[in-house]
């Protein structure tokens, strides 16, 4: 249950509401949507009238689902916008099969009105198909980030939480919708109001653009030692050319033998084997998300051969990279 209301004097009351239109790709993540919306009718609530409007559309205008599962019923199809109006597209998985040929050209069209364009969760993998971040700072959830500079190389991707770049907003999904629009409150309103928004949310660390979307690596890993914290920083920053064990215990000031220690003992594992995990998860993700040619995956995760790549993975993951491409295609159509 929400407090009871406190309304937030504001400065500038607008004319009218601005309004944000969603448009919901199918299979779009829910979290990502909800974040956005609710902080738009806090605001709303919180400033004692109505300064923010929001409509739902998809490619059909009937029903969409998300990817929980989870039915909505939609304002209207791909219909045409107002210049004031702010878009913000709404992906989640199967980002490419969302992104049909009909939704790009209503994007470039629209876009073309000079309006605020914004991409949820992987929805910047839309915008970017679109031709719509060319030359702009985006940023995409950390699983799509691979795929994503493979193939838009004319996009300056970042691993930031959001990313306001001119008229064109990104987020990386799950809760940092959030962070985005308290920023948009505040930019149109104050952060009074953006800050009454997050009080009422429970939300008490608010992000900005400069925070990165992953958790710490001594925090992912439950280990807190600064030379292995390096060690996997550099491994994970280095994938196409790999390090070897030598120069990775030399550059922290270790001798191999130390290095393969310490690996043992807080990861149960040798370098050289969590290498390999980190490469080979590179790798499954750009099978998956990707139409890299099995010989380029390869040589994007640093193996010399397709042959070894396609045992290495088949060890890991008890099948092949052909296979595993193959199976996703199924499921995907």
């Amino acid at each position: 249950m929400e407090a009871a209301r406190q309304t937030v004097e504001l400065a500038n009351v607008p004319a009218k509401a601005k309004r944000f239109v969603f448009l919901l790709l199918p299979n779009f993540t829910l979290l990502s949507f909800a974040s956005a919306l609710e902080c738009l009718r806090i605001a709303n609530r919180m400033a004692g009238k109505d300064i923010y409007s929001w409509t739902l559309l998809s490619e059909g205008g009937d029903l969409v689902e998300c990817s929980a599962g989870t039915t909505f019923k939609l304002d209207d199809d791909l219909s045409e916008l107002s210049r004031d109006d702010v878009l913000i597209v709404c992906g989640g998985v199967e980002i490419q099969a969302a992104t049909t040929k009909k939704v790009l050209n209503w994007l470039r069209r629209e876009s073309r009105k000079g309006i605020k364009l914004g991409g949820l969760c992987t929805a910047t993998y839309t915008l970017a198909k679109a031709g719509l971040l060319d030359g702009k700072k985006a940023t995409i959830h950390w699983e799509n980030q691979d795929s994503f500079a493979e193939e838009f190389d004319e996009v300056e991707l970042t691993k930031s939480v959001f990313v306001i770049d001119g008229n064109r907003m990104t987020t990386a999904g799950g809760t940092s919708s959030i962070d985005l629009f308290l920023q948009l409150i505040a930019n149109d309103h104050g952060e009074e109001l953006a800050n009454a928004v997050a009080d009422q949310q429970i939300y008490s660390s608010i992000r900005t653009d400069q925070d990165t979307q992953r958790l710490s690596i001594p925090t992912r890993i439950g280990v807190r030692h600064p030379k292995l914290s390096k060690v996997i920083y550099m491994m994970e920053n280095n994938i196409e050319e790999p390090i070897s064990p030598s120069l990775l215990a030399k550059d922290v000031g270790m001798s191999t033998r130390q290095l393969e220690r310490l690996f043992r003992r807080y990861l149960n594992r040798s370098p050289k084997r969590y290498y390999m995990e980190i490469r080979l998860q590179k790798a499954r993700n750009l099978l998956m998300q990707t139409d890299m040619s099995v010989i380029n995956v390869a040589l994007a995760c640093g193996f010399a051969s397709p042959s070894h790549f396609s045992k290495c993975y088949r060890a890991h993951y008890d099948t092949t990279p052909y296979r595993e491409r193959g199976a996703h295609a199924r499921k995907t159509t």
